[in-house]
């Protein structure tokens, strides 16, 4: 199981994937923490991440002496203790202490985290898992259904702070996907998954739940029937190539390459929320939009050339991996982290 000298984000990424298959996982966590100790990390800011991998990887083969070691540091590794990777930290070292018996201080852990459930998606998950752990579904659920109430209430009353004596009672329309993607809808899953743990009946935030997935369901049927031409990528050097060639297809592909990428990061975003999980931007070049377009006698500025190109590159497997980590390099090229480059180009 040889190692880089130097671990970057991207083997990070990759060792989560493989770490658990490989054939000595805890030899893994153990030159993940001998990393952090030595320096051996390209971006220090990943310490945090490097030893909850390595936490995870030693409660998984029930090591918890060696879990609870790489979690302590994994915890003390996050400064700002608000970041969603430390807040996952931390519910895994609650989820440990729970195994090793430390119930008392694994509650204490998760109840300081509780507030997070108010603003950040993942919370929900990471939290109701450790305390399913704990024997305390019980608890996920009075939390989560209390989580679910104000956000609801807060989408009634967008100005929460400045109303908070108003009547909780006011009637308000439920809402849709698209008005209840990200916390809401992430509360409702895990919530209604939660009860159904515990047996209990369904009640109106249940039903809700139930609809919200399957209208999530009905938009990624529509999102698998439209095609993957809205993916097709172009780096920046075959994008101005194709530009200089075929100018009229600015209007459909982006008027320069700020615009082309921000318009295929906006689309993959909008697949995964409706439920389309592992696309990726289908890179293409322009003398393959040529190609194709002499094959098959299609004029390549049209949307059946683009969208049977597009076609057969998927077909292909033609993908970029997406989304990268927030630390990893963007997935369009430019060299520049992604949280500093397409990801915050995800809404328009």
């Amino acid at each position: 199981m040889p190692t880089k000298d130097i671990l970057t984000s991207a083997d990070l990424s990759d060792l989560r994937r493989s770490a658990l298959g490989s054939a000595d996982p805890l030899g893994i966590a153990a030159e993940l923490a001998e990393a952090v100790e030595q320096g051996r990390l390209a971006d220090p800011a990943d310490a945090g991440r490097a030893l909850t991998l390595a936490a995870e990887i030693a409660e998984t083969r029930a090591k918890l002496d060696a879990a609870r070691r790489y979690a302590d540091r994994a915890v003390a590794a996050y400064r700002d203790s608000t970041e969603p990777d430390a807040g996952f930290a931390r519910a895994l070292h609650a989820r440990i202490l729970f195994r090793t018996g430390r119930a008392d201080e694994a509650l204490a852990e998760l109840t300081s985290l509780r507030p997070l459930l108010d603003s950040q998606p993942d919370a929900a998950a990471y939290l109701s898992a450790a305390l399913d752990v704990g024997g305390r579904t019980d608890l996920a659920e009075q939390w989560l259904t209390e989580a679910v109430e104000t956000a609801l209430r807060n989408r009634a009353t967008p100005n929460a702070t400045a109303t908070a004596e108003a009547d909780d009672t006011t009637a308000t329309a439920e809402p849709g996907m698209r008005e209840a993607s990200g916390l809401l809808f992430f509360l409702l899953q895990q919530r209604h998954r939660v009860r159904r743990e515990l047996d209990l009946p369904h009640d109106q935030n249940d039903n809700l739940a139930d609809r919200l997935e399957n209208e999530l369901f009905r938009e990624a049927t529509t999102a698998a029937e439209s095609g993957p031409e809205a993916r097709l990528f172009l780096p920046e050097g075959e994008f101005d190539l194709l530009r200089s060639r075929w100018p009229e297809l600015a209007e459909r592909l982006g008027q320069d390459w700020a615009g082309h990428r921000a318009r295929v990061q906006r689309e993959l975003v909008r697949l995964t929320e409706s439920g389309r999980i592992g696309l990726g931007p289908l890179r293409g070049s322009t003398e393959g939009l040529a190609g194709y377009a002499e094959r098959t006698g299609a004029d390549p500025t049209s949307e059946p050339a683009r969208a049977g190109y597009a076609a057969e590159l998927a077909g292909r497997g033609d993908e970029l991996p997406w989304p990268p980590e927030r630390n990893e390099a963007c997935w369009c090229g430019s060299g520049s982290k992604y949280k500093k480059c397409c990801l915050p180009r995800s809404r328009g």
